[in-house]
């Protein structure tokens, strides 16, 4: 116990007060894949250029977990929230319902990357003898949190699996959402995985990407020092206007763009479309150890099948490239499902300091988890991929 007792958890209002190297060799230790999005250099971005700051609804509040002599032993991104936008798991209705029976819903606090449905670890812990135990310090340390700060509720979202079936046991309430994925299975190229998908899908796929640049355009895949200013001028005028129309203004602002130029560009695939010398369309990705994470998209011009050219096709043939093993394209989008993009299971944890709210709460995530279970199963009947489909028209044949 004397080892133990030396150990503390500080609140850190920011991340720029928290060693980069040292946050970095617990976010992504040796031996598990890169995370872009838990990385010191991406979460100090979003505070350095005020989108991640308490006027936008997001106040840090990450906890450090150290030993005696100052040792960072695990950290866990942490923000007071005093609004639901920007985290991709809605709870709007629990706020309204919490609200309408006279708690209060704001603050809550939140551990997650802001504006980012990427699912990765939350508890920031290196592999070890104690890594469990460093794990249950922090959530413990961020409930008490939760209940200091008077917080209706704690929300640990897009979080592993390993870290949701163990906070579960924890007493947290457990939720389940769902994404579309791609997956990597050794293709050698783009035709390779064609030839693993169903004939007719194979068909729709080479018709689009045909089609997506008939009208002469040119697709640039920038990275690294290839990157400069007025790339980002461009995509930044593509990221407006569908922030415009998705989210009635966007999350994220020009500066925010240039940070991550400088502190990551490795880690940066930006796809950029050109028609007659001009940019037309644009996408962001994050190069993470093991999978592409696609982040956002825009045009000025549209043309038929750009989009899923863009974003779907030239991000599959990316990883191929690079050997990686997925590619994440994003929130919701069933519509992935016929490009090879398979349904994936998303986590999410919640503590609800309100007892009887946290029971109807609990009864509402018993019956989505259900929910979710069953569209998953639904949309995996119809899978694109050649043996999967052949597996379902056997099956489906009536037996002499």
């Amino acid at each position: 116990m004397g080892e133990e007792e030396q150990l503390i958890v500080r609140v850190v209002p920011s991340i720029g007060d928290v060693d980069a190297d040292k946050w970095d060799a617990c976010a992504s230790p040796e031996g598990r894949p890169y995370n872009p999005f838990t990385s010191h250099a991406f979460l100090y971005a979003l505070e350095r250029s005020q989108c991640a700051t308490p006027y936008e609804g997001w106040a840090p509040q990450h906890l450090c977990l150290e030993s005696g002599d100052g040792t960072l032993l695990g950290c866990m991104p942490n923000y007071l929230k005093s609004n639901s936008y920007g985290e991709y798991i809605f709870d709007h209705g629990w706020a309204d319902a919490f609200e309408s029976a006279g708690g209060h819903y704001y603050p809550k606090l939140q551990s997650a990357v802001p504006f980012t449905p990427a699912q990765g670890r939350r508890l920031l812990v290196a592999p070890g003898p104690q890594e469990a135990h460093f794990e249950k310090l922090l959530a413990s340390a961020a409930i008490e949190l939760t209940d200091r700060l008077q917080a209706s509720s704690l929300h640990i979202t897009f979080l592993s699996e390993g870290e949701w079936n163990r906070l579960g046991d924890l007493g947290f309430l457990q939720r389940k959402a769902q994404q579309f994925h791609w997956k990597n299975d050794g293709y050698k190229d783009f035709d390779d995985f064609l030839a693993s998908l169903a004939s007719r899908k194979r068909k729709m796929i080479r018709r689009e990407r045909r089609e997506a640049t008939v009208s002469d355009i040119e697709i640039e895949l920038l990275t690294g020092s290839s990157l400069k200013e007025v790339h980002w001028d461009h995509f930044f005028e593509f990221y407006e206007d569908t922030g415009s129309r998705k989210w009635g203004s966007p999350y994220l602002n020009r500066e925010f763009f240039s940070c991550i130029n400088e502190a990551m560009a490795d880690d940066i695939l930006l796809i950029l479309c050109k028609r007659d010398g001009d940019y037309i369309a644009g996408a962001l990705n994050l190069i993470g150890g093991d999978t592409l994470y696609g982040r956002y998209w825009g045009c000025t011009e549209h043309h038929n099948f750009l989009h899923f050219e863009v974003c779907y096709y030239q991000a599959i043939d990316f990883a191929i490239e690079k050997g990686l093993e997925y590619v994440e394209a994003g929130a919701q989008g069933p519509h992935k499902l016929a490009r090879g993009y398979m349904p994936t299971t998303m986590y999410s944890v919640h503590y609800i300091a309100n007892e009887s709210f946290r029971n109807a709460v609990a009864d509402f995530l018993n019956r989505e988890r259900r929910h979710v279970e069953f569209e998953q199963n639904a949309l995996s009947a119809h899978s694109p991929f050649a043996e999967v489909s052949n597996r379902l028209s056997t099956s489906g044949k009536r037996q002499s």
